[in-house]
């Protein structure tokens, strides 16, 4: 009942919080209302700037922000117990995570549909948003180059997700036309969808099906990672409203729905008991992970990395560039921003903790080894949780196995259980990819107005940057010349090429804390300005500055007996990327300190004024 009471609470405080501190947010702060015209409408153009209905733009919206993050997240941060992982979540969801995705959605509503990094250049001056762009092209960089071999993991792991995944882009691809252009109602096209998707995850690996996912499973990472990265620049390319609306879209259905299955198998496993074992019995639903571990075996020190360990699902700096890349293009009404920046964080946040709680107590309903025994309890969270590792695989295994365990509870079969859960996991990783392409195209266009204005004279080598396809381009090329290194102390070949994001993956986690306190430096500036209110803005700020900040100067200089530092190792392109990121982070740092007082009541040169309807 334990578990089951953590669930319940965990998600009526997330209501609460939505309808008091949001709400205040939204009303009180930002000053949210439909009168004001939004980008969408200004600037619409059929490809990046589109009026769509706010649960469109919620859907697109949450898959985008949530992908592997609140899943990878979490499950490697229940090593240091449970109860730090759920504080953290809950906590951090409302007051930081929420705060920031809401804060970096309507700072762009009001700046054109600009991202964050293009505002600061207005905020606080030119060469801040040069730096702040900078880290975001750094930082996407990793995403794009780790993704494909994330999803690659996944797809070899559980190879009844291929044929699903795959089949969700013609799917889309359909419910974006039937939307868009005949002007359908979303019931129809969204019952539609949901039982196509279910079909295909019942149906996927069965005959003809089985035989192209055991051939698909079997490819390179590398070659994986080149689909994929194709798949990207199309879908980046592409007006958004023909394959990523729709596809995040139709997997936001998915999740919701998942979550919704997986509360209801919870509740039965809570009463009744997991799903029968050989001799009849019901495991009983308990907790099996500890409740605080101050050091797991091999583990880093909880502070400062619990923090950039459980990212998305508590705050991610991530969502700064969804928020202000793409659904502020998107919102065709200022006041669905709350619904959508500050309720879809809370969202990802209630999914952040049911994967806790299938990891800390799913596992323990049952797990099989491969000599066909079934341990139970606190000995089969063992199996995966002994001595602390950051590899994606029995990490996503633990949550599968974990969550597949509360479907089995509700009488699902076993192999429908896990393809569900398979499945759930690449698509999530796929939506995360294509958003961070044209959030990366977005980025390098960006950074080639800085670098030369259109309106600069003589031979104007940068125009190909600004346009779609070449910053595109640029941005796959990037990812892929980091993704086609091989791993650290091996030859290059096919077999280990794609792998190269591995390389750069221990960065990922400070660096997209930091985002999260740079974006909240804008933010900040933004309310100064205006000579609104900003303390709610300025502790989470500097906690989300300095917490990364400590943890990265933790892995190049420090270290400890079980994880040695970046310098001590030989490890030169971490420390080369840690220490440009460190000198990024405190040169603005330093602009924004020298220009806050300053600042406070004066409107920025150029502001972009609202058009009132």
């Amino acid at each position: 009942m334990q578990t089951l009471l953590i669930a319940l609470l965990s998600g009526l405080g997330f209501i609460v919080a939505y309808h008091t501190y949001g709400r205040w947010l939204g009303g009180k702060i930002f000053k949210l209302t439909a009168s004001h015209i939004c980008p969408s409408e200004k600037l619409t153009d059929g490809v990046d700037y589109v009026p769509t209905s706010k649960s469109v733009v919620f859907g697109h919206h949450f898959a985008s922000i949530a992908g592997t993050g609140p899943i990878v997240g979490p499950a490697i941060g229940i090593m240091w117990g449970w109860l730090p992982a759920l504080l953290w979540v809950v906590l951090g969801s409302i007051f930081i995570g929420a705060v920031h995705d809401f804060g970096a959605l309507v700072v762009s509503l009001r700046n054109n549909g600009q991202t964050v990094g293009d505002v600061a250049g207005r905020l606080l001056n030119r060469r801040v948003r040069l730096l702040f762009l900078l880290i975001l092209f750094l930082a996407l960089t990793i995403v794009l180059a780790i993704f494909g071999l994330v999803i690659a993991a996944v797809f070899r792991q559980y190879p009844s997700a291929i044929v699903p995944c795959t089949i969700q882009i013609p799917i889309a691809v359909i419910i974006g036309y039937w939307l868009h252009r005949r002007g359908a109602g979303l019931l129809l096209p969204s019952i539609l969808a949901l039982g196509l998707m279910y079909l295909t995850v019942i149906y996927g690996d069965t005959g003809m099906l089985h035989a192209i996912n055991a051939t698909m499973a079997a490819w390179s990472s590398w070659t994986w990672v080149v689909l994929l990265l194709l798949y990207s620049y199309v879908a980046s390319v592409l007006p958004v409203w023909s394959l990523l609306q729709p596809r995040d879209y139709i997997n936001s259905l998915q999740l919701i729905s998942v979550l919704g299955l997986l509360v209801v198998g919870l509740i039965v496993a809570a009463f009744a008991g997991g799903a029968p074992l050989m001799d009849g019995t019901r495991p009983a639903l308990e907790l099996a992970a500890p409740m605080v571990n101050w050091n797991p075996v091999g583990a880093p020190m909880i502070f400062p990395f619990l923090f950039i360990t459980i990212a998305c699902g508590a705050i991610s700096g991530f969502h700064c560039l969804v928020s202000s890349g793409t659904s502020s293009k998107q919102l065709k009404s200022e006041p669905d921003a709350r619904f959508v920046g500050y309720g879809g964080m809370l969202t990802e946040g209630f999914l952040a903790v049911l994967v806790i709680l299938a990891c800390a107590a799913g596992l323990g309903l049952g797990l099989t080894k491969a000599d066909g025994t079934v341990l139970v309890g606190h000995e089969a969270w063992l199996t995966r949780y002994s001595v602390w590792s950051a590899s994606l695989g029995p990490l996503v295994a633990a949550f599968v196995d974990g969550s597949s365990n509360f479907l089995k509870a509700l009488g699902m079969p076993g192999g429908v259980a896990v393809a569900m859960m398979g499945v759930f996991v690449a698509s999530f990783a796929g939506t995360t990819l294509d958003s961070a392409c044209r959030l990366q195209r977005y980025v390098v266009q960006e950074l080639a107005t800085t670098v030369r204005p259109r309106e600069a004279g003589g031979l104007d080598l940068f125009a190909w940057l600004r346009g779609k396809h070449g910053a595109t381009l640029t941005a796959i090329f990037f990812a892929g010349l980091i993704a086609a290194a091989p791993p650290a102390g091996q030859e290059w070949s096919f077999a280990n090429a794609g792998k190269g994001g591995l390389l750069l993956w221990p960065l990922f986690g400070a660096t997209n804390q930091l985002l999260g306190g740079l974006s909240f430096l804008v933010i900040a500036f933004y309310l100064w300005r205006r000579g609104i209110a900003v303390w709610f803005v300025v502790l989470p700020m500097i906690f989300m500055l300095i917490i990364p900040m400590w943890a990265m100067i933790w892995q190049v200089f420090i270290g400890g007996a079980d994880t040695p530092s970046w310098l001590s190792q030989g490890k030169w392109l971490l420390v080369s990327i840690a220490m440009i990121t460190l000198v990024l982070e405190v040169w603005m740092v330093i602009e924004a300190i020298k220009l806050f007082p300053r600042a406070k009541g004066i409107i920025e040169d150029n502001a972009v004024v609202p058009v009132v309807a």
